[in-house]
C-alpha cells in the first residue's frame, strides 16, 4: 500500500498538459468559498425544514442548543481539516487527504461515496425546489408540475457550470446576502421586542439539561443534518488565491457562520413564538389538512409576519426558492469537481478530467446534470412525491455518506502527520482530529439510528433502528459503494507499480 511518505513524491503532470488541465486559478478569495460553503446550507430552507422538525421530534426550545454543540464539535474535525490543506491543495478534497493519510484504495472508495453524497444531495434539493415553486406559482395562476420547474432550474444551473466559477460566488453572494439580510431583520425585530410571551429565555435554549431533554438524538441528528456541505472549502483549493491560507480561513469561518445562523436564528424564532409551548404552537402553525409538520415554513413566516411586518413572509417565500436554487449551485459545483478530478486521476474516463473555455470541468458539469435530469425524470414518471421521496430518501443518505467519509478524513489526518512529521502541532495534529473523529463517530450513530424517522421510512412512534425495506436499502447504499469501491482501489493498485498508482491523485 502507498504510504504518507511515498506519495509526497508523486510527480505533477507534464507543463504541456497543464492548459487543458487546470482550474481557473487564483479566482476566489475567503469571502468566494464561504458563498459556496454557507449557501449549500441554504440557511432559510435549513429554517423552514430542519428547525420545525427538530423542535417538535427532538429537544423542543432547546434546538438553537443543538445546533450550537453540533457546530462545536464538528469545529474539531475542522481543525485537523485546516491543518491537513497546508499540505494537499486537490479538487477531491476528501479522497485525496484519505488518500494521503491510509493509501490510494482508501482514497479511491472516498472518491466514490463522495461523489455519490453530492449527487444525491444535489438532486434531493431538486425536489423541494420543483414542490416549492409548483406551489408558489401556482398561487400566483401558474399552474405548471414538479419536475417542470427542475427542468429549467437543471438548465440555468448548468450554464452557471461551464461559465467562469466567480461567477457563480457573485451570484451567490447576493443571493446569501439578501437571506441572511431577512432573517437578521426577523431576529432583531424579536430581539427589540423583547421576545414574545415568555420573553428571551436563554435558558430554555441553551442550558444542557434543556438540551438533552426529550429526544436529544434525534435533535443532533437533524443539527448535523443542517452542516453538510461545509466541507467542499478544500474543493475549491486549486482556484483559489493562497490556498494554504484560504482554505483553513474558509473552513473556520464558514462553520462558525453556519452555526450561529442556526443557533441565532432559531433561537430568535422560538423565542417570538413563545418557548414555553413552542411545540404545540409550532404544530400549530405547520400542520396542513391534518398533517403535522407539512407546512414546515410557517413557523418561521409566523414568526417574521408578526415580528417585522406581513410582507416579510412574501419576502422570504421568494428567498426559500433562491435559497434552494443556491444551494443546488452549490452541490453541483462540488459534484462537478469531485468528477473532474476523479478523471484526471484515472478513477473515471480521462475526459472528465480536462476544463473548457473558462477552465471549469464542462464535461464533469455535463455528467452531473444528465444525473440529475435522469433521476428528475424517473422520479416524475413513477408518480413519486418530490419531497417525500426524493428529497428526504436523498439527502439523509448523502448526509450519512458524507459524515462516514469526513471520519476517515480524521483517521488519514491523524496518520499521515505522525508518518511524516510534517506538523508536529499536537493539538491541530493529534487532539482535535480524534475529538472530531468521536464527534462525527457519535453523529453517524444518531444519523443512522434514527434513519427511518429522518427519511420517512418509518413511522413518527417507531423506535430507533426502525425502518422498512426501503430504509435499509438507503441506509446500506453509502457502506456498500465503499466497499466495492475500496476493492477496485485494490485492484488498480495491485496492477500498477508503486511509482504509478493514480499519480494525479496523490500529487
Amino acid at each position: 500500500m502507498t504510504t504518507p511518505k511515498e506519495t509526497m513524491t508523486a510527480s505533477p503532470a507534464p507543463a504541456a498538459e497543464a492548459p487543458k488541465n487546470q482550474l481557473h486559478r487564483n479566482s476566489m478569495g475567503v469571502a468566494g468559498i464561504c458563498f459556496f460553503v454557507v449557501a449549500a446550507a441554504a440557511p432559510i430552507a435549513g429554517m423552514t425544514g430542519l428547525v420545525p422538525s427538530t423542535i417538535v421530534l427532538g429537544n423542543g426550545a432547546a434546538a438553537p442548543g443543538a445546533f450550537l454543540i453540533a457546530g462545536i464539535m464538528l469545529m474539531f474535525f475542522a481543525v485537523g481539516y485546516a491543518a491537513m490543506s497546508h499540505h494537499v491543495t486537490h479538487a477531491g478534497a476528501f479522497f485525496a487527504y484519505v488518500g494521503r493519510g491510509l493509501g490510494a484504495p482508501w482514497g479511491v472508495a472516498s472518491a466514490f461515496v463522495s461523489v455519490l453524497s453530492y449527487c444525491l444531495v444535489q438532486t434531493a434539493i431538486y425536489g423541494f425546489f420543483g414542490a416549492t415553486v409548483s406551489q408558489k406559482m401556482a398561487s400566483i395562476g401558474i399552474d405548471l408540475p414538479w419536475w417542470f420547474w427542475c427542468l429549467v432550474c437543471l438548465a440555468v444551473v448548468q450554464v452557471f457550470g461551464i461559465m467562469k466559477v466567480d461567477l457563480g460566488a457573485k451570484v451567490l453572494g447576493v443571493l446569501l446576502s439578501l437571506e441572511l439580510a431577512s432573517m437578521l431583520i426577523t431576529g432583531l425585530a424579536v430581539v427589540f421586542h423583547g421576545g414574545g410571551p415568555n420573553g428571551l429565555n436563554l435558558s430554555a435554549s441553551f442550558s444542557l439539561d434543556n438540551i438533552f431533554a426529550g429526544a436529544p438524538g434525534i435533535a443532533f441528528a437533524f443539527a448535523f443534518a443542517g452542516f453538510i456541505g461545509f466541507e467542499a472549502t478544500a474543493i475549491y483549493g486549486e482556484e483559489c488565491r493562497d490556498p494554504k491560507r484560504t482554505v483553513p480561513r474558509a473552513t473556520y469561518t464558514a462553520v462558525t457562520i453556519i452555526t450561529l445562523i442556526f443557533a441565532l436564528t432559531s433561537f430568535a424564532i422560538i423565542s417570538g413564538a413563545g418557548s414555553a409551548d413552542i411545540v404545540n404552537k409550532t404544530l400549530e402553525v405547520t400542520t396542513l389538512q391534518g398533517t403535522p409538520l407539512a407546512d414546515p415554513a410557517q413557523l418561521l413566516f409566523s414568526v417574521a409576519g408578526q415580528y417585522v411586518g406581513p410582507w416579510m413572509p412574501e419576502v422570504m417565500s421568494w428567498l426559500l426558492i433562491s435559497s434552494l436554487f443556491a444551494g443546488i449551485l452549490a452541490f453541483h459545483n462540488s459534484a462537478t469537481r469531485y468528477f473532474y478530478a476523479m478523471g484526471r486521476s484515472g478513477l473515471l474516463p480521462a475526459s472528465f478530467g480536462v476544463t473548457g473555455r473558462f477552465q471549469t470541468p464542462v464535461r464533469a458539469s455535463v455528467l452531473q446534470t444528465v444525473i440529475g435530469l435522469v433521476t428528475i425524470v424517473a422520479f416524475a414518471l413513477a408518480g413519486l412525491d418530490p419531497v417525500v421521496t426524493l428529497f428526504y430518501w436523498f439527502a439523509i443518505t448523502a448526509i450519512l455518506g458524507l459524515t462516514f467519509i469526513q471520519g476517515l478524513v480524521c483517521v488519514a489526518v491523524i496518520r499521515f502527520f505522525r508518518e511524516t512529521r510534517a506538523d508536529t502541532r499536537v493539538w491541530n495534529t493529534l487532539i482535535a482530529p480524534l475529538l472530531g473523529l468521536v464527534s462525527i463517530i457519535v453523529a453517524e450513530y444518531l444519523l443512522l439510528s434514527r434513519f427511518g424517522l429522518i427519511s420517512g421510512t418509518a413511522g413518527a412512534d417507531s423506535a430507533a433502528w426502525e425502518m422498512n425495506a426501503t430504509g435499509w436499502w438507503l441506509a446500506a447504499l453509502p457502506f456498500a459503494t465503499f466497499l466495492i469501491a475500496l476493492a477496485y482501489g485494490f485492484i488498480l493498485e495491485r496492477k500498477k507499480s508503486d511509482d504509478e498508482v493514480l499519480k494525479e491523485f496523490v500529487s
